[in-house]
């Protein structure tokens, strides 16, 4: 053996042990319990940053110690490759997308490897590969067929100079990222997915625990975070008769402008309706009007999602048109507003300013009147604290509200229901906030739509035959719009049906697309002749063989919504359609905590914050040597400090690959393991990653130190004196601890008692006790192999384990030897007159006589009572004895 600990090579040599034997490769094997453990997948930007580190070291220590108790466990790993990042990196540096993604997923596989990640790269896949979005575009075709799939409009922010849509990162105080025009709203034509029709199910999972499909393995915040994202709303859909004829002379929408609400019981409380810039109504009153116009063409260069519209300023114009409240019979002025979308519900909204924040605030800027309709005996109410309207449902009831009044929220709304649907205006309705998934993106860099457009046949589906319908990858974005309108080759085809000149489909499919199915692919992923197979039925639990469903699933809180929710929608489509046979795909779910570091900044008068550097940074310490500011070096001025997530942007980044250079892989995963639990937030230390190194290199020094002992030790543990069955008492009492660590993959104090166990081995002295300190460092192994593979599988190989256990992959998991817990003797504390002066050893269930008689016998007591006999003998069992002189 190296006396040193030499990483870099020990490391290399590991890696190359493992690559020789295909390692990692898993089958479905029946004759194992399995076990499916998954990251998510990255997205090639093109290095590794420490929230992967930590992300998948946590998968790995997961799966390695799961083979080790003879489960079956697949982790595998791919690359979320389509998207927007990619187009940008392709304008800006003058390559195809194509070149700078797979470029990306080279280095970055190369940094998994360095990692030694246990991962099967057999199942290897890149959503960008016509074998992987082949059947992004199948399903489509299926999805279309059954009508989960169909074609209508989408209001989109369109760039006029650009001629494209923008997606809403890209639109910036209203204006193109790029060109700086003013951003427009249109309505285009897409494909939307009914995800709503699954909303009732897709509640169900995340919000009763009495649901067949209950995900009790999630964190609760992510189901409250799915719950309120669907929103179901339950309240009453009706409208305002009105008489507003169109150009045609027809009654526009019949004569019917709907809205829904949850607070039916406010009915009385309407004093202006507000309709979206889009709506019918809208577009009516200003085709005379120019200052109309004028605002809606100001309203479609903001937002378009509902975050964004919630945050802007409320503005509003009166339509001078009127409709009738469906109750009392009164005229009720409509207001264009730009808080109104055309997507949700109808288009329209009634305004009950006394009970509503945006109604209020639009109200109290445009002098419209507010009339308070609910309240609560003995409480006033304030205008200017508009939330006193809600008070408690319970108590509070209908207030100059004519035959509403004294009725409670819910009695209430179920009466106003009955009476406008006594009139035929409207009923009880649940509504949802989830809206339709809209996958059709106006971009080059993804998977096309498998639709061809026939002036003759309309949307014509490509055969299944022609799939997949291949993205031409030579193509550079410029900007100017999707470069596959001007790609001949690709655009032009004949049309399936009538075989006269068509053209393709130039939108390509939204990327959550891409995510929402690539880990039922890692089980099937070589299958060339169907979706899913027999490898998804094993490893996602339809064969039942263990969870039904991805037994463990680890990613940012940052995909608790979207991500989750289209991998759950997709999941019961497949379901649906008979490729699967489960209701959910995640068992259980880890969201890791964020990766923090401090960061020095300066936010100069005219601009955002500045970052520096460290290294560039005169770093100010307090008394507890914890950094509490700094100065530039520059110019002497002071900086601010902050512990914010580490990112390049903030100039806080730490490069895994550095550090795996400095210190070796297993000191990078083995201090993001220690620093904290993986669910909560980790921050940055460097003395920090340098004690973990420290650690690894006493591990390596004592299996240098006592490669004899451990070679030569044997099994003969009724041979151990006192110290060393203590010693064993002590190993099989941390592997107790950390076994169970481990159940709860509370990784942090897995590797604390690891560290716990080598100090109980290096205060170990005695000789003659081999077998005891062979057991305790091949307990030490494997308590820390999971962690730090390479330089356990080292020590483990070098000091002749794997001759009488095997290979560390495959060695069973320690068991905890019960026996080894009881002691035969214990150690009391031994004080004389109240101080202490040294310890006893007697038998662990010696009377209160034979512990006085070892007492006074002791070498200790006869020292310090100098020869004084003692007057009283106190004994506190289990714990001291004081003798009193």
């Amino acid at each position: 053996m190296n006396e040193k600990y030499a990483p870099n090579e020990i490391e290399a040599a590991a890696r190359q042990y493992w690559n020789s034997r295909d390692a990692y490769r898993v089958t479905e094997d029946q004759s194992k319990p399995k076990f499916y453990a998954c990251s998510m997948l990255p997205y090639p930007s093109g290095k590794l940053h420490m929230g992967h580190v930590r992300n998948y070291t946590i998968n790995d220590m997961l799966a390695r110690q799961l083979r080790m108790k003879g489960y079956n466990v697949l982790m595998p790993m791919g690359w979320d490759a389509f998207g927007l990042p990619a187009e940008n990196a392709a304008i800006k540096n003058a390559v195809p997308p194509a070149k700078w993604t797979y470029d990306n997923i080279a280095y970055m596989k190369s940094q998994m490897q360095a990692m030694g990640l246990a991962i099967d790269w057999s199942r290897e896949i890149a959503t960008c590969s016509p074998e992987y979005y082949k059947w992004n575009q199948w399903l489509f075709l299926k999805m279309l067929a059954a009508g989960i799939a169909e074609r209508r409009t989408q209001v989109v922010n369109w760039d006029p100079i650009d001629q494209t849509v923008l997606a809403n990162e890209q639109v910036i105080d209203g204006k193109g990222w790029r060109s700086g025009a003013t951003v427009e709203k249109r309505e285009i034509p897409g494909y939307y997915l009914n995800i709503v029709n699954y909303a009732e199910e897709l509640l169900g999972a995340v919000a009763d625990p009495t649901h067949k499909s209950y995900l009790s393995g999630w964190p609760e915040r992510v189901r409250l975070m799915q719950e309120n994202w669907i929103g179901k709303s339950e309240g009453v859909r009706f409208a305002f008769p009105h008489q507003i004829k169109g150009a045609d002379g027809a009654l526009i929408q019949d004569g019917r402008m709907y809205v829904f609400t949850t607070r039916a019981d406010t009915i009385m409380g309407v004093t202006f309706c507000a309709v979206a810039p889009e709506h019918p109504l809208a577009t009516h009153a200003a085709a005379g009007n120019a200052d109309l116009r004028d605002f809606i063409a100001e309203c479609k260069s903001g937002g378009t999602t509902e975050a964004e519209l919630a945050t802007q300023e409320k503005k509003g114009k009166p339509t001078g048109l009127f409709v009738t409240h469906p109750l009392t019979g009164a005229q009720v002025e409509v207001w264009i507003g730009n808080y109104v979308l055309i997507g949700y519900g109808d288009g329209a909204v009634m305004g009950v300013p006394a009970h509503d924040e945006r109604d209020f605030e639009f109200a109290q800027k445009y002098g419209l009147p507010i009339k308070q309709v609910v309240g609560v005996e003995g409480e006033s109410y304030d205008l200017a604290k508009w939330a006193d309207w809600y008070g408690d449902k319970q108590r509070a009831v209908c207030i100059n509200s004519g035959e509403l009044d004294g009725l409670t929220h819910k009695v209430a709304v179920a009466k106003v229901a009955e009476l406008v649907g006594a009139k035929g205006l409207g009923e009880l309705k649940t509504t949802w906030r989830l809206r339709d998934w809209g996958i059709s993106r106006q971009r080059y860099w993804g998977t096309p739509i498998p639709i061809i457009h026939c002036a003759d046949c309309g949307a014509v589906p490509v055969p299944e035959k022609d799939l997949p319908v291949v993205l031409p990858e030579e193509c550079i974005p410029d900007g100017s719009g999707n470069p596959l309108k001007k790609h001949t080759g690709f655009l032009n085809v004949a049309c399936p049906n009538c075989g006269k000149p068509a053209q393709r489909e130039t939108d390509t499919m939204d990327t959550f697309v891409d995510s929402s199915w690539y880990f039922m692919r890692y089980c099937d992923a070589q299958n060339k002749d169907a979706m899913v197979g027999a490898g998804t039925d094993y490893w996602m639990g339809g064969a039942g063989n263990g969870s039904p469903g991805m037994d463990q699933y680890i990613g940012g809180i940052e995909h608790a919504i979207l991500h989750l929710l289209y991998a759950r929608f997709w999941t019961k489509v497949m379901r649906d359609l008979g490729l699967v046979k489960i209701d959910e795909p995640f068992t259980k779910l880890l969201t890791q905590g964020m990766v923090l570091k401090g960061a020095f900044s300066r936010k100069p008068a005219d601009a955002g914050k500045n970052y520096y550097w460290e290294d560039e940074v005169e770093v100010e310490l307090n008394a507890h040597g914890q950094i509490i500011g700094g100065k530039l070096k520059a110019d002497g001025l002071p900086l601010e400090y902050e512990l914010t997530t580490m990112s390049k942007s903030k100039n806080n980044g730490v490069d895994p690959q550095a550090l795996i250079d400095q210190y070796g892989a297993d000191t990078a995963r083995l201090f993001v393991m220690f620093a904290a639990p993986p669910e909560q937030t980790l921050e940055w230390n460097d003395a920090g990653v340098e004690g973990a190194h420290r650690f690894l290199k006493r591990v390596w020094a004592f299996g240098v130190k006592q490669e004899a002992a451990i070679k030569t030790g044997g099994r003969d543990f009724a041979a151990l004196n006192g110290e060393g069955k203590a010693l064993r008492r002590e190993v099989h009492l941390v592997l107790k601890q950390v076994s169970y660590d481990y159940e709860r993959m509370q990784y942090n104090t897995v590797v604390s008692g690891a560290m716990k166990l080598l100090n109980a081995l290096e205060a170990f002295k005695s000789q003659g006790q081999d077998a005891a300190v062979r057991e305790g460092f091949s307990v030490l192994l494997r308590l820390l192999y999971p962690a730090c593979p390479h330089i356990a599988h080292t020590l483990w190989q070098d000091l002749g384990f794997s001759d009488a256990l095997g290979d560390l992959l495959d060695t069973a998991w320690p068991q905890v030897d019960e026996a080894a817990l009881v002691q035969d003797e214990i150690e009391l504390m031994l004080q004389v007159n109240g101080k202490l002066r040294g310890a006893i050893r007697v038998a662990a269930g010696a009377d209160k006589a034979t512990i006085e008689a070892a007492a006074l016998a002791s070498e200790d007591f006869i020292k310090f009572s100098e020869g004084k006999p003692a007057k009283k003998v106190i004994v506190v069992p289990g714990r001291l004895v004081n003798l009193v002189v």
